[in-house]
């Protein structure tokens, strides 16, 4: 199995699990500036080289003895459910791609055949009832994930703590894990705890959103998208997740976390 979704810099002075829709891209990007100086131009996602990636078959040995080792200092980020799965399908389903297309190609028409869901496009200025379409994507992200049908969970809506415990079930282990919601202060906690070739200011990054701008902008408050049904699929969901990195279920429009996360509980629930 090893270490799928790891990013490592190319000095071995840091190690991360990315979790999709959790600030990956800036984190991406803060990697690459520690060891080169210079931010990647393009999307972090897509670069071949200048840091170690697991999806490289060139990377996934050095990946594999750090991370195993413990070399390294290892973090991930976390983000509300709530936000995480809007944010999911306001990118991957209503947005047009990097590519210019429709993500995964038949996704979306099997989603307004079988679903009933509406995206709208550019040409209408992606008009259409937001909260009627992202509750019936609920549905459909809930059949993936519970029965995987009529098709696999896509990495951007299936829970964090399954991506996250695939580096500890294959023998690695945190030592950080924080939130998108205080990015700032988290990126700092991991910035002061590893030693870099280049240093890195956090004021002075910008913020790399590479879903910005593709697709509708969110037309509601974030509570709005949630009735009584929609929170009970998204718990049926995202249940560790909620308790794990301490957010809050009762109200989908606190986005704030709760109280601490505890490193050495993330290890013993996702580690068996």
């Amino acid at each position: 199995m090893g270490f799928p979704g790891t990013w490592m810099t190319e000095s071995e002075s840091v190690v991360y699990r990315v979790v999709p829709k959790c600030a990956c891209s800036s984190i991406g990007q803060i990697m690459y500036y520690s060891d080169h100086g210079e931010f990647f131009d393009g999307d972090i996602h897509d670069a071949q080289n200048g840091m170690h990636k697991w999806a490289f078959e060139g990377s996934q040995e050095l990946i594999s003895e750090n991370v195993t080792g413990h070399k390294s200092y290892a973090f991930t980020c976390v983000r509300n459910p709530y936000t995480r799965i809007l944010s999911s399908f306001f990118d991957k389903i209503c947005g047009i791609q990097r590519n210019g297309k429709r993500y995964r190609g038949n996704l979306v028409p099997l989603l307004i055949q079988k679903y009933g869901i509406e995206v709208g496009s550019p040409e209408d200025d992606f008009e259409f009832d937001q909260i009627k379409s992202f509750r019936r994507f609920l549905l459909f992200a809930r059949d993936t994930i519970r029965w995987r049908r009529p098709m696999d969970p896509d990495i951007h809506w299936s829970a964090m703590s399954g991506h996250i415990s695939t580096f500890i079930v294959n023998g690695g282990s945190y030592d950080n894990i924080f939130w998108t919601e205080e990015f700032n202060d988290g990126m700092q906690s991991v910035l002061d705890a590893i030693e870099t070739p280049v240093k890195v200011k956090l004021k002075d990054v910008p913020r790399f959103n590479e879903s910005e701008g593709h697709g509708p902008k969110r037309a509601h408050p974030v509570e709005d998208y949630f009735d009584d049904l929609s929170m009970h699929l998204v718990y049926e969901i995202y249940k560790k997740d909620f308790h794990l990195f301490r957010y809050d279920f009762e109200n989908p429009g606190n986005k704030m976390p709760t109280g601490e996360i505890d490193l050495d509980e993330v290890h013993a629930k996702l580690g068996s």
